[in-house]
């Protein structure tokens, strides 16, 4: 089985952790020069830097009013979206943090998200989200603005069913992601209810005030030191209003009528503090979360797996068709 474990490439890391018809060319086939014109600006994003060689794996670069600098996403197309002329639904996955991580995370080895999706119906959006930009827009930043939030939820969005065969709706769209990334899929979901019929958290923090705010201090301290340039996420005291937007666990109710998918490890590498830290944090975290969501009466699915922080390809796997049942046929 492939597993992906982050490197320690750095000290710091996160926790964790409408439709546009596309042009068809005379054969029915999307040629190059019509997929160009085809994926334009729209919702504050201004295209930069494009790749569109690889008939599934799109690149865009961005410039944007919310990240003072241009942020990139990859876009995975389905096998058949140049000749079905169907709509597809779309699932937003997000990479964890990390000097390492971006919108390329998903697709460098040992993680093969091309194979993962070969054949499966879905639209995957894999954007930047700052090494250790939390998915939030920031209480300061002294590097200009770091609204990674903003940059996904108003723009990023809107853009991708502006410009791909998407379905443009709550059963059409669903949300992932690992680590720093898994947090923000569950805060996204929670916080923008309507927007996702699908969550899952791979190795993702559910409970971030638990243990004296453990994952609220790293948040403040790595976003410091990685992307606000001693500025924090939460502000140092916490602006408490946005800690408890953030906290799934203080949004439960808002995961009620969606298909709910958590993994955590129980055996990190006690060796490598870093290890032990995110994923112990991780399953408790989950582990109250999951209690939480019991006593409510939400249904979810659950996996406590061996092995500490990393992506699991079979948990993905399983994942993956989950979504694709839950949300609307393409």
């Amino acid at each position: 089985m492939n597993e992906y474990r982050p490197t320690r490439r750095s000290i710091l890391k996160s926790v964790g952790g409408l439709s546009a018809a596309a042009a068809l060319g005379a054969g029915g086939v999307l040629a190059s020069a019509s997929a160009a014109a085809a994926v334009g600006d729209a919702a504050g994003l201004h295209i930069v830097d494009r790749g569109e060689a690889d008939p599934r794996m799109w690149y865009y670069r961005f410039a944007t009013n919310e990240i003072g600098w241009q942020p990139a996403v990859n876009v995975l197309l389905p096998d058949d979206y140049h000749t079905s002329g169907r709509t597809y639904p779309v699932l937003y996955l997000f990479h964890g943090g990390g000097t390492d991580q971006d919108f390329i995370t998903f697709d460098r080895p040992p993680l093969n998200i091309r194979a993962w999706t070969a054949g499966r119906p879905i639209i995957v959006v894999m954007p930047d989200g700052g090494h250790a930009g939390w998915y939030s827009n920031p209480v300061g930043s002294n590097v200009g603005p770091r609204n990674w939030e903003s940059f996904h939820i108003n723009q990023l969005l809107p853009w991708v069913e502006a410009n791909f065969r998407t379905f443009a709706e709550y059963d059409g769209r669903a949300v992932a992601g690992f680590s720093m990334g898994g947090f923000g899929a569950l805060k996204y979901a929670a916080k923008y209810w309507g927007h996702f019929a699908s969550v899952s958290s791979h190795s993702g923090p559910a409970s971030i005030r638990r243990d004296g705010g453990a994952v609220v201090h790293w948040a403040n301290l790595s976003s410091a030191a990685l992307d606000l340039g001693g500025a924090t996420v939460y502000g140092t005291p916490w602006d408490q209003a946005r800690v408890a937007a953030d906290n799934p666990m203080e949004r439960i109710e808002s995961y009620r009528n969606k298909r709910v998918f958590l993994v955590a490890g129980t055996s990190p590498d006690r060796t490598n503090a870093f290890d032990t830290f995110n994923e112990t944090q991780v399953l408790a975290g989950q582990r109250e979360f999951r209690g939480a969501l019991d006593r409510a009466g939400i249904p979810h699915e659950w996996h406590e797996e061996p092995g500490g922080h990393f992506v699991r390809d079979y948990m993905m796997n399983r994942d993956l068709d989950g979504i694709i049942e839950r949300l609307r046929k393409a």
